[in-house]
């Protein structure tokens, strides 16, 4: 299950990744040209990828991406979620990523910036630097850190950014054993009603809705089928429902719904191309099997084959 939660985050890193900037740091507006967009470097990324952890359990869901500031200087901000880690590994992730810095600066010679997520119950434990002394000879790296449980609940949801809402989706995740799936189910309901009526762009919305729904689970099936009926059937007079929100949807990607049949139609287009980019990130992001991967995305082995054909082609 944590490598599914490592690709959760890499998919919605990459669909709010302007607002988790604005949300780590408060003048991104003023320095970055946040319209201009941004390139995620995943190849340049994993040719640097550091031995991985013999004998962790944790996790880590990596971003490098190549951003501008407004003046046209490019900045290479160096993304690093630590999905759920363990405090045995402290000085290994601070090292972890003074080694991730040094290799990118070396290599391409650009401005660094990092920034650290700390998913896990521990979260506030772990370090914001990297120190390293002997003798006379000493090293202090320090990068941006954030914890989820930095947030209180009440602060994240006044928050008008929607990564606040990954975060809080995020520190639901946590409750997950912790209090009965009945009030579990109760917050991810609450989460998802707030999420429709922000009226945020399309696909963001779709981005945050995939990772609430497949980071916050249940040991009871039944309770994701409640899930999806009571956001449903949410009262459209004063939020958002999931027909607007696929007419929407559909409207920014140039799809024409204004019928029942056509709501339904571009629905199951939004699930189609969810499922592909789930499928893909499986593909390539782990060794699974094709029976592992179709039962990891609902869907059947067939699909995940022709998705992996489709893959090799291009």
């Amino acid at each position: 299950m944590r490598r599914k939660h490592d690709i959760l985050w890499k998919v919605v890193m990459e669909e709010v990744f302007d607002d988790l900037l604005r949300f780590c740091f408060s003048d991104a507006a003023q320095v970055y040209d946040l319209e201009r967009g941004f390139e995620f470097m995943d190849k340049e990324l994993a040719e640097l990828y550091p031995e991985p952890e013999k004998g962790s359990d944790t996790r880590f869901a990596d971003k490098l991406v190549k951003v501008y500031h407004r003046d046209g200087e490019e900045e290479w901000v160096l993304l690093h979620v630590e999905i759920q880690g363990d405090t045995a590994n402290r000085s290994q992730f601070a090292e972890r990523m003074f080694r991730y810095f040094y290799r990118i600066l070396d290599r391409f010679r650009r401005p660094v910036s990092a920034i650290a997520i700390f998913t896990g119950h521990d979260g506030k434990k772990m370090p914001d630097r990297y120190e390293y002394v002997y003798r006379t000879t000493r090293v202090t790296y320090q990068y941006h850190s954030v914890s989820i449980l930095d947030f209180t609940d009440a602060h994240l949801e006044m928050e008008d950014n929607p990564f606040a809402l990954v975060v809080l989706a995020a520190k639901t995740a946590l409750l997950a054993g912790k209090i009965p799936e009945r009030q579990l189910l109760e917050r991810k309901v609450a989460l998802a009603r707030r999420l429709l009526a922000k009226g945020y762009a399309g696909k963001k919305v779709r981005a945050i809705l995939r990772f609430l729904e497949n980071s916050v689970l249940f040991d009871n099936p039944e309770m994701n089928r409640i899930f999806m009926e009571q956001i449903q059937s949410q009262d459209k007079s004063h939020i958002m429902g999931i027909d607007e929100y696929m007419q929407m949807v559909g409207r920014e990607e140039g799809i024409e719904i204004g019928m029942e049949k056509g709501i339904e139609e571009g629905m199951e287009k939004g699930r189609h191309q969810e499922r592909r980019t789930f499928v893909e990130n499986l593909l390539s992001e782990t060794e699974f099997s094709d029976e592992k991967i179709a039962g990891l995305a609902n869907v059947t082995v067939d699909f995940v084959k022709e998705v992996r054909m489709k893959m090799k082609s291009y």
